[in-house]
């Protein structure tokens, strides 16, 4: 009995050192449902349109990893639910159970991976500034004595952080809670250069009220690769993910997905096309 006692406390404390494996799968093939966490306003990945529907690149992936999941379990359907979340509040979401992938753009770190799990990556793209043109502001060196406004608890906001400290700029960093608020802000002088990664100001500067009179800075201050979250100890649902795009990448599959948010393959950055060719794995 003392030793059968000793054996389950042994495994428990293991369970807990290690993590209780997730099963998403599992879950999947109970509810029959897959909940997807998505960003409201991360254009051109993950947002909600005019008509109130989901849509972007990163959702679109994620809709290729519903049907590899419904193969998998061997559902006749699989119910999809759309759950908003946040900068801040996403990587909880997930590990609580609320979403079981989050479908965004959220830049793959190696602190991150303490929390939660990441797929190959999906983008790759690089932090810098949307101003009003006349504004004067190329660079961060520009910002001395002005204002930059940032989306609280991202990659962009502690890479800024840290490139303005080194280089000893005295800066007002205004949080922000979204993009659209971030542009909102710009557009009415409340604040005088809005950081993200380039390719999220391309979108949205393109819905301004007047994007002829908005600029970027051409000037990257960090590396952003984008991918997919899920929980941590889940290597069914990870694989079966990575699979998924790795198949999009290796079949060029993911040709029409990319124009149909970016437009012509053909002028995507060389260090994304290598991504392509880097993350399509073979089985």
């Amino acid at each position: 009995m003392r030793v059968l006692w000793g054996l389950s406390l042994a495994l428990g404390l293991a369970s807990i050192a290690g993590g209780a494996a997730a099963d998403t799968l599992g879950k999947v093939r109970d509810s029959g449902k897959l909940v997807i966490g998505h960003r409201e306003a991360s254009r051109p990945f993950s947002y909600v349109n005019d008509d109130g529907q989901v849509v972007g690149y990163s959702i679109d992936l994620c809709k290729r990893v519903v049907t590899a999941v419904k193969a998998a379990t061997g559902l006749a359907t699989v119910e999809v639910e759309y759950v908003p979340v946040n900068a801040e509040n996403r990587m909880a979401m997930l590990s609580d159970g609320q979403v079981d992938i989050v479908c965004g753009s959220t830049t793959n770190t190696l602190k991150r991976q303490q929390q939660v799990s990441f797929s190959l990556l999906t983008f790759v793209t690089g932090a810098e500034m949307l101003v009003k043109k006349g504004s004067g502001i190329k660079g961060l060196k520009d910002l001395e004595g002005r204002s930059v406004g940032v989306v609280s608890g991202t990659t962009t906001e502690a890479g800024l952080k840290r490139a303005l400290e080194k280089q000893f700029i005295n800066t007002n960093v205004v949080p922000i809670s979204d993009h659209d608020k971030g542009l909102a802000a710009l557009e009415a002088n409340e604040i005088d250069a809005y950081a993200s990664d380039r390719v999220l100001l391309v979108g949205l500067a393109l819905k301004a009220k007047d994007p002829s009179q908005l600029t970027l800075t051409d000037k990257f201050y960090s590396y952003e690769p984008y991918a997919l979250m899920m929980r941590k100890n889940d290597d069914d649902f990870r694989l079966l993910v990575d699979r998924t795009l790795a198949s999009l990448y290796r079949t060029q599959a993911i040709l029409p997905i990319y124009t149909a948010w970016f437009g012509d393959p053909k002028r995507a950055g060389n260090l994304l096309k290598a991504m392509y060719i880097l993350e399509a794995l073979p089985e």
